[in-house]
């Protein structure tokens, strides 16, 4: 699908209302460039990059959780958590292995429990985020430890001329929709989002695909933590907190349907942007970091009532 397609298409097809976020977008724009002349500075825009990588990397595995119809509330919990163990006083490698399978257990458990005993995704997510931001707490109850210098490198450095952080948002991002538009798992997972009843009887295994879009959902957030690790060169078991509900965010900015069958991949990227870039303007106006909490709840509220909710078909 091309740029020109999802730019244009309507809003009942399963790549959500691009048109809406892209003009939320450009209005957000002209209101940052007027109320702040320190918003097109190269440092600021540089800031921004870096601020918004660790949330697009979040919020896709977050959009692939939301497609299916569920809700990821761990994903917050699984940045902490990585921050936490690749800081560790270990050896490189264990710190790392111990990291993803921490990760991939989580996204394992929420997926089992959701695709095959029918617990309510919030319900279970949240279960699995108390266990490891509890964890997480317990090895570093305060910032510190030691991050590798090679990973510190590998955020903050650049490739030639482009800044590592757009490399640490591109590579996966690319990976992403490899798996969605150029692979069966794409089709299987909007079908199962859409109408699980008609995925089953088209053949699909609705309940493998669940499992494997929170499993997803995990290790995308486990690479948001090594990107913040790098850049806060320190491990810190709140750092995450935020994404809880920002990743949610910016999935519905982006045109995702809550209800799941309708999203992309693009969407979700201009989602993120957008509550970054919220998040920038309003530190660019002294605005407090509460009444920005008390904004993005509202929102959030806002973009979830006006989304259709209607059942989307094969």
């Amino acid at each position: 699908m091309s740029v020109l397609n999802l730019l244009t298409a309507p809003r009942n097809s399963r790549s959500g209302n691009l048109r809406f976020a892209f003009a939320i977008l450009a209005v957000l724009v002209v209101i940052a460039t007027a109320s702040s002349p320190e918003f097109f500075t190269a440092q600021n825009i540089q800031n921004v990059i870096a601020q918004t990588a660790p949330l697009i990397l979040a919020s896709i595995g977050q959009m692939m959780v939301v497609v299916t119809g569920g809700l990821d509330v761990s994903n917050g919990a699984v940045v902490s958590l990585t921050t936490t163990l690749v800081a560790m006083p270990y050896h490189d490698a264990v710190n790392l292995s111990l990291a993803f399978g921490a990760a991939l257990m989580i996204g394992l458990a929420n997926g089992y429990g959701v695709a095959r005993l029918n617990v309510h995704p919030i319900i279970m997510t949240l279960a699995t985020m108390s266990i490891a931001q509890g964890f997480a707490l317990l090895l570093r109850p305060i910032p510190g430890g030691d991050v590798p210098a090679w990973l510190i490198g590998a955020v903050n450095g650049n490739l030639g001329i482009i800044p590592g952080s757009l490399v640490w948002v591109v590579v996966p991002a690319c990976a992403a929709a490899w798996l969605l538009y150029r692979r069966p798992f794409g089709v299987h997972l909007f079908a199962a989002g859409g109408n699980a009843e008609n995925a089953r009887l088209n053949g699909i295994k609705t309940q493998r695909i669940i499992i494997a879009a929170y499993v997803l959902s995990s290790l995308f957030a486990f690479i948001a933590g090594l990107y913040l690790a790098g850049r806060l060169s320190s491990g810190d078991a709140k750092v995450g907190n935020a994404f809880n509900i920002d990743s949610v965010m910016a999935v519905a900015l982006g045109g995702v349907q809550l209800s799941g069958g309708v999203g992309s991949l693009l969407g979700t990227v201009i989602g993120a942007l957008l509550v970054s870039l919220i998040g920038n303007t309003m530190n660019l106006s002294n605005i407090s970091a509460f009444v920005q909490l008390g904004v993005k709840g509202l929102l959030l509220l806002a973009v979830v009532s006006l989304q259709r909710r209607k059942e989307i078909g094969l």
